[in-house]
């Protein structure tokens, strides 16, 4: 499915969201607090916007992989660093089963991305067993139900216009109905929380984001 939508995908991000997702990697970027010399994940990565929303952050210092499972993906990221004169190197990798050893980096993101994961709970591990001790992790996703006097509007503009205009601007009439159906089955920030918690992360801080539309969790490996 990714690799069908994969030509189309910075396009419907964009427009879908209104132009808020590139705030929101921003904002994870930002969480994630990367600093020159230090080495970072950017998981699920797509086409690579986090990645390089990391880089800038560090001011071009922090080195950065970009790991995604759909090599299409990965494609469109190359040129797209390639573009803006960004050395991040990419990775074809399983969440599950990540490329690579123990304690390889200090910090890991991954947005809108572990919400496809086939075990969600490995996923995490996974994620915690890259980390070296102290090392950040920040998950950015959809939230199953919005919150605030927009909530109403969010869940018709998610529920259906999100399947129509995919569908209109894709070509593909299943990928588009998947995001409304998946973030219907994902677990409420709090759940998704202690899932981390049980993988070993601790302090884990939640920021919800533009009405509880989308949050933010700010992971920690070892002691809080």
């Amino acid at each position: 499915m990714f690799s069908r939508i994969a030509p189309r995908y910075d396009l419907l991000n964009r427009l879908l969201s209104g132009g808020t997702d590139v705030a929101w990697r921003r904002e994870a970027a930002r969480l994630l607090a990367p600093a020159a010399g230090e080495t970072f994940l950017d998981l699920c990565s797509g086409t690579g916007d986090l990645a390089l929303a990391i880089a800038r952050r560090s001011g071009g210092g922090a080195k950065v992989v970009a790991a995604d499972f759909t090599f299409e993906m990965l494609v469109l990221g190359r040129e797209k660093f390639r573009r803006r004169r960004a050395p991040i190197p990419e990775a074809g990798a399983d969440g599950l089963r990540l490329p690579f050893p123990d304690a390889t980096f200090d910090g890991a993101a991954a947005a809108f991305g572990v919400r496809n994961f086939e075990d969600l709970d490995r996923g995490f591990r996974e994620l915690y067993r890259v980390l070296r001790p102290g090392g950040r992790l920040v998950v950015l996703e959809f939230t199953p139900e919005p919150t605030g006097p927009l909530a109403p509007l969010v869940r018709f503009h998610v529920r259906t216009l999100v399947p129509v205009l995919g569908r209109l601007v894709s070509r593909d009439g299943s990928a588009y109905q998947y995001l409304p159906d998946s973030v219907g089955r994902w677990p409420a920030p709090e759940a998704l929380a202690a899932r981390m918690r049980a993988a070993g992360f601790a302090s884990v801080d939640v920021r919800l984001l533009a009405f509880g539309v989308a949050a933010a969790h700010v992971a920690r490996k070892g002691a809080p």
